[in-house]
């Protein structure tokens, strides 16, 4: 599965090319990910990601896939407390809760834990050879001419079902979940970012997951993406 020794890949990513001087590094592509909540992305992202490590050049450096792992990243590379990611999360916004607490030192503001993982996603975009998923990666590598952004879109009743598959949940409380989720993430993008979400500006391509299988989605990208960056693979 995608996510047994994600966190280790990761570390190894990040010591790999943190070793590297990056003038000698060759450019690689790296793929954003967006996503309606229940449109399939972990399994977009696992059959992505086994695409492009089966064609890369250099497969001793291998492609990594970055989610919630980044949240476990950004506590240990800025030595922050355990305790503070519960508050790492994409629906709690305040200013003045943030600027409050941040005085009498209860935690970090968020925009303090935002600023650290977007230059944590700059940093993993420009190295490339990178799935990120959400955490508004596909606003904050836009002008980075070796990124893509793809948004996943799916038609309700198929996220519904997905979300209960998934979560083994009924359908009203995967639609709740559905529901909560969304209104998280376009928050997120919009308090921090000033973007929304359904701006179809923002991707290289939506892809509709209704319409495609996961597989197929995840071949969409990948031709794409193997088009634009010929001299990265092996075809």
């Amino acid at each position: 599965m995608l996510a047994l020794g994600a966190y280790e890949k990761c570390k190894q990513y990040l010591k790999l090319h943190s070793a590297e001087p990056e003038e000698k590094q060759e450019i690689f592509p790296c793929i954003s990910i967006s996503r309606q909540t229940g449109a399939g992305s972990y399994e977009v992202s696992k059959n992505l990601l086994d695409l492009l490590q089966q064609n890369t050049k250099q497969p001793e450096d291998p492609w990594t896939y970055f989610n919630k792992e980044l949240i476990t990243q950004v506590l240990e590379d800025f030595n922050l407390p355990k305790n503070f990611s519960a508050y790492f999360v994409e629906d709690k916004y305040s200013h003045i809760s943030d600027a409050v607490n941040e005085l009498l030192g209860v935690k970090p503001s968020e925009w303090t834990i935002v600023q650290k993982t977007t230059e944590i996603i700059l940093g993993l975009s420009r190295f490339g050879k990178t799935i990120i998923v959400g955490r508004g990666s596909t606003v904050i590598n836009a002008k980075l001419p070796n990124c893509f952004q793809f948004r996943l879109i799916a038609s309700l009743d198929t996220r519904i079902k997905h979300i209960q598959e998934v979560f083994n949940l009924s359908k009203p409380k995967a639609m709740e979940y559905i529901a909560k989720e969304e209104t998280s993430r376009k928050r997120y993008l919009k308090s921090h970012f000033f973007k929304d979400t359904d701006d179809p500006s923002l991707y290289h391509l939506i892809i509709n997951t209704s319409k495609l299988s996961y597989q197929e989605a995840a071949e969409v990208i990948f031709n794409i993406v193997q088009k634009r960056y010929p001299q990265c693979f092996n075809i």
